[in-house]
């Protein structure tokens, strides 16, 4: 069950130690959280790390998800792999209370220089969140989680359609109580919809879980909203592929993937 009332993701009970809220609840299971909290949280854990330089910038993150995040409070561990002049190399884990851990993330970090290279645009720009319209979830038995935590704007498709998607994501409540949202962790909360808003087969039949997840980015993200233009793949033999060009209102971000383990409903 969930151990914080805060209007929030987690509540911050020490600098290492964070409490879950309803919020943080995925679709799938009442007492397990979404995935796409606790990678922000181990993102967070990644910037804000004892020792960290300033003028190093996370560039890809690989999570590796063991097993489902349970609704505990949960411990977040760092250690620098590899600190070098220009590349760092930082391992943050999550482990709840009474349990192994769960999720852990690999980043990539490297020195920035504002201004000392040509910049280059990847591609063009998607059509920015509309208005709000309402949109039909997945059918989810309870009332509060990250379901009601997101804000979300189909410029494609919807979470009702197979196939590729256009949604914009917004949090409506921050990551940790009392703090604010820092821009990396808006888009860690969202990439891992990926293989949700783009299925590809039908939920009610099918799971299409992602063992992992890995979102390289390319610029710093600006403002509120983030964009997943995401599609999936699915082989025969049970394996997928969702794939997430990331955008802001500013433009592409990066990308994001996840591998997906498909099997139909037993």
């Amino acid at each position: 069950m969930p151990t914080s009332q805060a209007e929030a993701f987690y509540e911050r009970e020490a600098h290492d130690r964070f409490l879950p809220t309803a919020y943080t609840r995925g679709p799938w299971d009442a007492g397990s959280q979404h995935a796409g909290p606790p990678a922000a949280l181990l993102g967070l854990a990644v910037e804000q790390r004892p020792g960290g330089r300033p003028e190093m910038r996370v560039a890809r993150l690989t999570y590796e998800i063991m097993r489902p995040v349970p609704l505990r409070p949960l411990t977040v561990t760092t250690r620098v792999l590899r600190a070098g002049r220009s590349v760092e190399l930082v391992e943050a884990g999550l482990t709840p209370d009474g349990g192994e851990e769960v999720m852990r993330v690999t980043a990539l970090l490297m020195k920035t220089a504002p201004g000392s290279v040509p910049e280059v645009s990847p591609g063009p720009q998607v059509h920015g969140p509309g208005p709000e319209v309402p949109e039909a979830f997945f059918p989810v038995p309870w009332e509060q989680g990250y379901h009601t935590a997101m804000d979300v704007r189909f410029a494609a498709g919807s979470f009702l359609e197979t196939g590729p998607a256009t949604a914009w994501m917004r949090m409506r409540v921050p990551l940790v109580a009392g703090e604010e949202i820092a821009p990396l962790s808006r888009v860690l909360t969202a990439a891992d919809s990926g293989n949700g808003v783009s299925a590809a087969l039908d939920f009610q039949r099918y799971v299409f879980i992602n063992a992992d997840l890995t979102v390289s980015l390319h610029r710093h993200p600006a403002g509120e909203w983030v964009c997943l233009d995401a599609r999936t793949a699915v082989d025969g033999a049970g394996i997928g592929l969702a794939e997430s060009a990331l955008h802001d209102e500013k433009g592409p971000l990066g990308r994001g993937t996840q591998t997906l383990y498909v099997a139909e409903r037993g």
